[in-house]
């Protein structure tokens, strides 16, 4: 007899709600440099600075905030503010404190997927900011195994499934990120869900181009895992 299925599942906008905590606060950041320049010009020059920045503090709350005081510095040329500058902490400080919110439906499906698969909770950012969202959220016990990790690629999910002594066969992740959750674990013969978010920062959108050769269900809702998941081709 086989084993159960191993379920990995990522966390912000798979089970509570994160990047519009920072599309508000990207937007607070177009209000405050509207004297310089125009919103789109910000976003532009936010995003480019945080793709570099990633490499150097990781993901979460203050990468973001470090890349919106660089992003700011640039563009009024030197004339930033200490009152600038503290708008910008604030609003870094609004998404730390901000409560979590469970997506719609999560808590239950989560029930129900517990008593067939084995879960792990797989996500990326900064360790104290991820594990006080876990904490918070009231899901942990859920999980047999919880992992925050710098970044989410072939090798990190070929070492984790190690660690948790998984094969790759038994194995599949679910999560809104195609970069994150999805391309990297079908490049090791893995399988995945996605899980579409209202909103999506501009790092983990992909062009269609680079999926449209490759096959993975796509679903509108947590709730529906159950019934994929049933469905799926057995490895």
């Amino acid at each position: 007899m086989s084993p159960p299925l191993t379920l990995g599942l990522d966390a912000d906008d798979t089970l509570w709600e994160n990047q519009a905590r920072f599309d508000f606060a990207q937007g607070n950041l177009r209000d405050l440099l509207s004297p310089w320049v125009d919103g789109e010009v910000v976003d532009e020059t936010l995003l480019n600075i945080e793709r570099n920045n990633v490499k150097l503090y990781g993901y979460g709350v203050k990468s973001f905030t470090l890349s919106s005081i660089q992003a700011a510095v640039e563009l009024t040329k030197g004339e930033m503010t200490a009152d600038l500058t503290t708008a910008i902490i604030e609003s870094g400080w609004g998404i730390i404190e901000h409560p979590v919110e469970i997506l719609p439906e999560v808590a239950e499906t989560l029930e129900i997927l517990s008593d067939c698969y084995q879960l792990l909770l797989i996500t990326k950012g900064d360790p104290t900011d991820q594990y006080k969202k876990i904490s918070a959220s009231g899901l942990s016990d859920y999980f047999e195994g919880i992992e925050v990790v710098r970044e989410k690629d072939p090798n990190t999910y070929l070492e984790l499934l190690v660690r948790h002594n998984v094969d790759i066969k038994d194995f599949v992740m679910v999560g809104n990120s195609v970069p994150s959750d999805v391309l990297p674990v079908l490049s090791i013969e893995g399988r995945a869900i996605h899980i579409p978010h209202h909103s999506t920062w501009g790092h983990e959108q992909v062009d269609e181009s680079v999926v449209e050769s490759l096959t993975f269900p796509v679903v509108d809702s947590f709730s529906q895992l159950p019934d994929i998941l049933a469905d799926l081709p057995k490895s």
